[in-house]
This record gives structure tokens, C-alpha cells and sequence, in this order.
């Protein structure tokens, strides 16, 4: 495989930077707010999932 120069690898590296598609700032805030509700909720889960387990765990234990 031939070495590629410097100045070829900055000029494909242009071409591919032009056929980038880069989100509208109403895409990216709407985005943004989806994530973060989404980690309220997976937070909210797991936090109940890990109260759920620690009770049983309490309750087995105190079986011994």
C-alpha cells in the first residue's frame, strides 16, 4: 500500500469533512433534553431495583 503525503491526507480529510451532515441546533437541545429525561428515568429505576434487592438481601440475612 503507498504512503499517502501529507498534503493528499489534508485535502481527503477536507472532502470528507465537507459530506459531514451536522445537526440543526433544535435537533441537538431536542436531543439533549431526551438524554437527560432518559437518565432520570433509568436512574429511577435502578434505584428502585437496588432498594428492592437490598431489602430482600436485609430479610434473607436476617434469616441466619
Amino acid at each position: 500500500m503507498a504512503k499517502t503525503s501529507p498534503g493528499e491526507f489534508m485535502r481527503q480529510v477536507q472532502a470528507e469533512m465537507r459530506k459531514v451532515v451536522w445537526p440543526t441546533r433544535e435537533e441537538t437541545v431536542r436531543t439533549a433534553i431526551f438524554v437527560a429525561i432518559l437518565m432520570v428515568v433509568l436512574s429511577l429505576f435502578f434505584l428502585g431495583i437496588d432498594t428492592v434487592f437490598g431489602a430482600i438481601m436485609r430479610w434473607l440475612l436476617t434469616l441466619a
